[in-house]
């Protein structure tokens, strides 16, 4: 099973260098975002730095979106998910690297990229490692969240207009704890309790989800 995890990282980062475009635009499109808050707010505005958690992390989970519903659609409709299903070793190590794929080329850059957008925006440099925590915390938690609701809709046509409607509200205390961590840290509080929570919660995401997301691909070939 290790060894079926291992080969399916290595591929999942193999076939993203062949189409390196598709993973730029999720850190480009964060960086247009914020970047367009920074300039539409006044010079040193005490206000936007105040926002700037909120914002990340919705930049965050906007960017993880343009990616999730090619996650496993490419390899549904041409077979490739139906032979892995056959195949000695099981769904669950394939489906499992896919999910975790996905954040390391999505949510990781996101997550690195934040420091210097948290700057931009004004945020002081001893609420970084709070807010760099709640998002490396955070972050996988969206890919395994969206990878379930990928895994839902993989064969609905128009499935990426349906992704967000089923994505969001099981995100958002995900967005509440990331952003409250940083704040707390803005105003002087442990950000520990926040933090605990994300942890918690991606422990839980960690055991759950990529069960579910391999019980619901395994129902739209039934």
């Amino acid at each position: 099973m290790i060894g079926a995890f291992g080969a399916a990282i290595a591929r999942e980062l193999g076939l993203a260098m062949r189409h390196k475009g598709e993973w730029l635009m999720p850190p480009l499109f964060y960086l247009i975002v914020v970047t367009l808050f920074a300039l539409g707010g006044k010079p040193n505005d005490p206000h936007l730095s105040a926002f700037a958690p909120a914002i990340l992390w919705m930049g965050a989970l906007l960017s993880a979106l343009l990616t999730l519903d090619r996650l496993f659609r490419g390899d549904f409709e041409d077979g490739t998910l139906e032979q892995v299903f056959l195949c000695e070793s099981g769904p669950f190590p394939v489906i499992y690297a896919k999910l975790i794929g996905h954040w390391i080329l999505s949510g990781l850059p996101l997550s690195l990229i934040a420091a210097p957008l948290a700057l931009q925006l004004g945020t002081p440099s001893e609420v970084l490692p709070a807010l760099l925590a709640g998002l490396l915390l955070g972050t996988p938690m969206l890919s395994l969240i969206g990878g379930f609701a990928a895994a839902l809709t993989v064969g609905l046509p128009r499935a990426g207009v349906l992704l967000p409607v089923l994505v969001l509200p099981m995100i958002g205390p995900i967005v509440i704890f990331g952003s409250g961590a940083a704040r707390a840290a803005a105003n002087g509080l442990s950000a520990g309790g926040p933090l605990y929570l994300l942890g918690s919660l991606l422990a839980l995401g960690l055991c759950l989800l990529p069960i579910a997301a391999t019980a619901a691909l395994r129902n739209s070939f039934d």
